[in-house]
Formats: C-alpha cells, sequence, structure tokens
C-alpha cells in the first residue's frame, strides 16, 4: 500500500481529517431537520459533506422537502453548530503526523470549504493549527468554485509554492477526493467506518484511521 509518487508537499482538509468535528455537523444538522420529523442519515450526508453551505442547503431541502430557503437552514443549523463545535476535539493521530511532517520539513497546507470565520472559531482552542504555512478557506477571492471542483486545491498548491502533481491531499468526503484528483494530485480518503470505498472514488490510498499509514507508504 504506497502511493505511485513521493510527495513534496501535503494538503489536508479540515472537518474529519485534522478535526472530529463531522458528528458535530451531523447533530446541528439532525437538530435543524428533526423539528419537521425528517432524518438527516448517511446518504444525506455522503452527497453534501464538502460542499459550499449554500449548495448543500438548497440539495439537503429538495431531498427531505423542508419549509425553508438555503439561507434559513444556514442560519438555524449555524446556530446550533457555533455551539457545538468549540468541543471538538483532534481526529487521532492528526497532530502527530502534521508534527512529523513539520519536524522533517515538509510543507503543509489546509484547504476547507468553511469560511475564515468557521475555520477560526474551530480551530480557536488548537494551537497546533500554527504549524500550516497555508490555510485556504472556501471563501477566499481566489476560489470562484468549492469541491468538487478542484480549484481550492491547486489555489493551495500555488501559495506553497507545488506543482499540483507533487502534492498529496487529505480527505474524507467523496467531493474532496474528486477534487483532489481533478487537481492532479495523489489522495488518501480517511474514510468514516461506516463509508464504503465505492462511495469515494478515485482516492490512491484508503485507510479508516492514521494508525494505518506509515512515513513509508506516503513517501516522506
Amino acid at each position: 500500500m504506497k502511493l505511485a509518487r513521493r510527495p513534496t508537499h501535503v494538503i489536508f482538509d479540515l472537518d474529519g481529517v485534522l478535526l472530529d468535528t463531522e458528528r458535530l455537523y451531523t447533530m446541528a444538522a439532525q437538530i435543524v431537520v428533526g423539528r419537521f420529523g425528517k432524518r438527516y442519515g448517511l446518504e444525506e450526508k455522503l452527497e453534501l459533506m464538502g460542499r459550499a453551505e449554500l449548495d448543500s442547503a438548497r440539495r439537503l431541502i429538495e431531498r427531505l422537502d423542508l419549509p425553508l430557503t438555503p439561507a434559513e437552514y444556514v442560519a438555524e443549523r449555524g446556530a446550533e453548530l457555533a455551539r457545538l463545535v468549540t468541543t471538538s476535539e483532534p481526529i487521532a493521530g492528526a497532530p502527530e503526523l502534521v508534527a512529523t511532517l513539520r519536524a522533517r520539513g515538509v510543507p503543509r497546507a489546509v484547504a476547507t470549504s468553511s469560511s475564515r470565520s468557521w475555520f477560526e472559531l474551530k480551530t480557536r482552542h488548537h494551537a497546533w493549527f500554527r504549524h500550516f504555512s497555508v490555510v485556504v478557506c472556501g471563501d477566499d477571492p481566489e476560489v470562484p468554485r468549492l469541491k468538487p471542483d478542484p480549484a481550492i486545491f491547486l489555489v493551495a498548491a500555488r501559495r506553497l509554492g507545488a506543482a499540483p502533481e507533487r502534492c498529496l491531499v487529505f480527505e474524507d468526503s467523496p467531493a474532496g477526493v474528486r477534487a483532489a484528483a481533478a487537481a492532479g494530485m495523489q489522495v488518501v480518503a480517511l474514510l468514516d467506518p461506516h463509508v464504503r470505498v465505492e462511495a469515494a472514488p478515485g482516492a490512491d490510498l484508503y485507510v479508516r484511521g492514521y494508525d494505518e499509514l506509515s512515513l513509508v507508504d506516503l513517501g516522506l
């Protein structure tokens, strides 16, 4: 289980890859849709995770026939999420991997569909995020379209000073895997135990946790 090319730069998604926030997104979404007797399940989550907020909201409203506008859904979920994300914890093994990459001089970036304000709220109590030299958020003016479009990863690579084919991306969402692959980058899919590999085609490696990987596997 090794990558075909040796990467020189590493780009991480945020939610579900560095911070254990995906379950909090699920909780916040269920609180909102539950008011209308609906359920936010795994199928909905897989379709929406990694996408822009309003796009995700529109798709969910259509899927569950919710009596809300996308802006209303985003506002209601945001209020619940703001309360929850301050309790977020790191994904097991993520801080250690980031520290190891830093010690080896491997440049690192975060590329997240979250806005800058949400990124700052989620990471406020996690000092290890200071070890990223580049952070590209979903509301960055140089990112015209979000995942599954490759733009956010291409911007991150450019700011790292790296060719896309020399970048390795860690992602947990099908949209994110598609975006990184479309950018010409190698991708490690860090999948939730309940998600089948077939749900996120296009990755170079599939793992359930960082403990399944070694630096030899990654060529680092």
